[in-house]
């Protein structure tokens, strides 16, 4: 060690003469001093050391491991800024789907909720039902997974299934530890929040884009996520994005049994969380916390868009679980949609991919809640004649939800002397088809069907979205452009393109704003969607009044591909036993079996249907819980139930991957029978079906 400097002007040992095993150390003292005054920076602002002392600290940091580079690690403060991600971000599957809320807009409707959750628990009036309440902030959803208390991973919420790997940027963000602040960390701990843009910065952001000859953002949410998303850290970074943590996903253990405890020890650990979270007991409490957050929303550093209400205690959270893509136990409650005027300019019909001719109000721009506006839904022909709406009217607008940008109403006074009532087409717009409205429906509908060309080219977007098939790259331009080009005119089209167009004249890597990557990457993300799930092709067809609730059902129901395009068939060709097996599935009901019956009866589509099932790998569909004795068999609940109630029943069932039907057919597998039991119970012994009682019930799926 002859000449070498073993001690640096602070005391702290020079670098070059650490061992391995003082330089470990070294750095987990270096990190944890780094993120704990990255908190007291950030998230308090209130420093506790000079600006010179932390970039002391930092350099060291980085001295550490330019001579140690075993030591860098994913939770690594050194990572903070500048971390470049691949070029394209990797997907996170969510160990826990992140869900949606359902919306509350009044009072009635929190009310409602409220005798929801008493009449799904049982609960008398008298018994006491604890709710938080906190802002529902207007920024981005994002999950971060801790293991041993250090930030591994982070992400986007995406479909709420599977989201975008944004680790590097996530870690720039003010208010996300990059270690939880605990000496005892759970060995695995998912936080989950909201990114936001506080208004302050946001302002200066535009001011400075103004200066510079640029267009501003349109609003905080939006600049955002798109902050959060870019390829360069550093970039995210210099956007000063905040964090509130307020839930959580996967988990080895939680720190308390209550919805407020565990946003309390979310704080504890070092995640900003909102201080104006209240814990409250009854509706008028409710309202009044929603009355005073809505005052002070213009005062507030951060946009919000309503207030959330969740279920205090976690057993009852449990209890009550989720429907669809959201939980029983939480809603939110938005805030009335902000109003302005403008001038009505003209009454555009757009047709969607179903048929549906839907006006569409084009504006003289105006902002509305942040956000400048040029064009509003009228939704149908009622819509326009009972709100007499006329082109040069000038109308009161509105954003749902501050969303939707919709017409409310004329300002009758303004109106022109010329203006006349608007006449509703009755030709597609598209294709000149008749366009017909049918008895009950207030839709009016190009009977084009797949010769429309609006029809086509919506219909394919449909199949290759987000939700669908999902294929990276092929964009609505890129699919209008095709279908213009004559590449593509049906779904199936799309995995021939590769071996039609790979080569020679026409050759994708050819056109305009292609080249051979790109061409090639798109082939990729065509070839990685030839293996599908089978709720997603249900969703990608896009029958009628089939969402991805729906198609999910029905893909539970049937289980395979091959069962249920079968079944499909059958109830297209009227088959008695088919058409009742469909409608015994939960939820659905005689328009949904009409609409399948229509899209199956037509020979354009099965032939479409054979074509893609030619050419794709559909996997089964995922049962919610494999190894319960209930597991895949279907099972009807009939008369009164007296330990809990039907939704819980029902809901208990589902989570052990049974198939609730809501009626006895020779494909039931168990009736759970109460007191009170009438026909289905007579049903199930005329088809030899086992009935058991509800303590049979619960005996059998005691400790699931």
């Amino acid at each position: 060690m002859a000449g070498k400097k073993t001690k640096t002007a602070t005391g702290d040992m020079a670098v070059e003469a650490l061992s391995v095993k003082d330089a470990k150390a070294e750095h987990m003292r270096l990190a944890l001093l780094i993120d704990k005054h990255d908190v007291a920076y950030h998230q308090n602002a209130a420093p506790t050391i000079s600006d010179a002392a932390y970039d002391a600290l930092k350099k060291r940091l980085l001295e550490v491991e330019a001579r140690f580079p075993e030591l860098v690690t994913l939770d690594s403060p050194s990572l903070k800024v500048g971390a470049k991600p691949s070029e394209k971000f990797a997907k996170v599957r969510h160990a826990r789907p992140m869900l949606s809320l359902d919306n509350a807009f009044s009072e009635e409707d929190v009310a409602d909720f409220l005798a929801r959750v008493r009449r799904f628990l049982n609960l008398g009036a008298d018994e006491i039902l604890e709710i938080t309440a906190e802002p529902k902030i207007d920024g981005l959803s994002a999950s971060l997974r801790y293991e041993n208390g250090a930030l591994t991973v982070g992400a986007t919420r995406g479909d709420g299934a599977e989201g975008e790997n944004v680790t590097a940027n996530l870690k720039t963000v003010a208010g996300i530890p990059h270690r939880l602040a605990t000496d005892a960390p759970p060995d695995i701990f998912e936080v989950r929040g909201e990114v936001y843009f506080p208004k302050d910065r946001f302002v200066a952001l535009n001011e400075k884009l103004i200066a510079a000859g640029k267009e501003p953002y349109a609003n905080p949410r939006n600049t955002a996520a798109g902050s959060l998303r870019q390829l360069d850290a550093s970039i995210t970074a210099s956007r000063e994005l905040q964090f509130f943590g307020y839930a959580w996903g996967e988990v080895s253990a939680l720190p308390a049994t209550t919805q407020k405890g565990v946003v309390d020890a979310l704080a504890g650990w070092g995640f900003a969380t909102n201080e104006r979270m209240r814990v409250l007991q009854s509706l008028e409490e409710i309202m009044a916390y929603y009355a005073e957050t809505e005052a002070l929303r213009a005062d507030l550093p951060y946009d919000i868009d309503g207030v959330v209400y969740k279920v205090n205690r976690l057993d009852l959270q449990e209890r009550l679980g989720f429907v669809s893509r959201s939980p029983r136990w939480a809603i939110a409650h938005k805030f009335p949609a902000e109003k302005a005027e403008t001038e009505l300019l003209g009454i555009d019909i757009q047709v969607g991919r179903t048929g549906v001719l839907t006006p569409v109000a084009r504006l003289k721009p105006v902002t509305v809640g942040g956000v400048v506006v040029t064009n509003a839904t009228l939704h149908n022909e009622d819509e326009i004649k009972r709100k007499d709406v006329r082109v040069g009217d000038t109308v009161r607008l509105q954003r749902a939800g501050d969303v939707i940008p919709q017409i409310i109403g004329v300002v009758e006074e303004k109106r022109p002397a010329d203006a006349v009532p608007f006449v509703f087409p009755d030709r597609c717009p598209a294709c000149d088809s008749h366009a017909l409205r049918e008895e009950g429906e207030v839709a009016v509908r190009c009977t084009g069907g797949l010769i429309c060309p609006a029809q086509r080219s919506e219909r394919i977007k449909h199949f290759v979205s987000r939700l669908a098939f999902d294929i990276e790259g092929l964009g609505a331009k890129h699919i209008d452009a095709f279908l213009a080009d004559g590449l593509i005119a049906t779904p199936s089209d799309i995995f021939h393109l590769e071996e039609r167009y790979g080569d020679g004249e026409k050759a994708i890597s050819k056109r305009e704003g292609w080249g051979p990557q790109s061409a090639a990457k798109l082939f990729e993300a065509i070839a990685a969607r030839r293996t599908i799930g089978l709720h997603r092709l249900i969703f990608a067809l896009g029958i009628r009044h089939i969402g991805e609730t729906t198609a999910k059902a029905l893909a539970r129901a049937y289980g395979t591909v091959e069962a249920w395009a079968a079944a499909m068939r059958a109830v297209a060709g009227k088959d008695e036993t088919a058409v009742a097996e469909l409608e015994a599935i939960d939820q659905i009901g005689g328009t949904v079996t009409e609409a399948i019956a229509d899209f199956f009866g037509e020979t354009h589509n099965t032939d479409e249907v054979d074509r893609l099932l030619a050419l794709l790998a559909v996997e089964p569909a995922e049962q919610v819980a494999t190894s319960s004795p209930v597991a895949g068999k279907t099972v009807v609940f009939t008369g009164t139930l007296e330990k809990m109630t039907r939704q819980e029943a029902k809901a208990k069932a589902e989570s052990l991957g049974a198939k609730v039907a809501g009626s006895v057919s020779a494909k039931t597998d168990l009736v759970v029978a109460g007191p009170g039991a009438g026909s289905k119970l007579k049903d199930a012994q005329k088809h030899g079906v086992r009935v058991i009682d509800e303590d049979k019930w619960l005996e059998e799926i005691a400790g699931l």
